[in-house]
Order: structure tokens, then C-alpha cells, then sequence
């Protein structure tokens, strides 16, 4: 006799949701330079939920969640590279 467990149906939406919004915050807080090292780990976080989801089956909300924590991750990137290049620059100006 082979026993599995049984999953929760609601739990592939959930974290579909749960990917979405992560996904959301990173993308939001990328723009912001202090909040954008701490919305770059939430940008992973919607990422790897996004991919968990659509391996449940959460459809269409976990591939956002995906996509937008993708991006989340680039934009944040992106952020951080230019405030320690305008720090940079400061710091070579004798600015700072």
C-alpha cells in the first residue's frame, strides 16, 4: 500500500498569493534606497514562492509572483549599484 499524503487544495493558492505580494514589495521597495536591501530579499522570496507555486498548480497568480520577483530582483540590483556609484563619486568629490 502506498500512502501520500494529502495536500491542502487552498495551499498552491496560498502561496501563489503569498508570491504575488512578495513580488509586488520588491518591485516597490527597489525604488527606495534604504528599503531596497530588505525588499531585494523579499523579491528572492516571491521568486522561489512563485516557482513552488506553479509546481502545485497555482495558475496564473504564481507565475506573476515569478515574473514580478524577477524583476523585483533586477530592479534592486540595479538600485543598489547606483547609490554605491553615487557614493563613490561623493566619497572621490571629498563630498562625504
Amino acid at each position: 500500500m502506498n500512502y501520500q499524503p494529502q495536500q491542502d487544495p487552498n495551499q498552491a493558492r496560498n502561496i501563489s498569493i503569498a508570491a504575488l505580494i512578495c513580488g509586488i514589495l520588491g518591485i516597490i521597495g527597489g525604488s527606495f534606497p534604504v528599503v531596497q536591501y530588505f525588499t531585494f530579499v523579499l523579491a528572492i522570496v516571491g521568486t522561489v514562492l512563485g516557482v513552488k507555486g506553479r509546481k502545485m498548480g497555482g495558475g496564473g497568480m504564481a507565475t506573476a509572483g515569478m515574473v514580478l520577483g524577477i524583476i523585483g530582483i533586477v530592479w534592486s540590483v540595479v538600485g543598489i549599484v547606483c547609490v554605491v556609484c553615487l557614493g563613490a563619486v561623493g566619497f572621490a568629490a571629498g563630498l562625504v
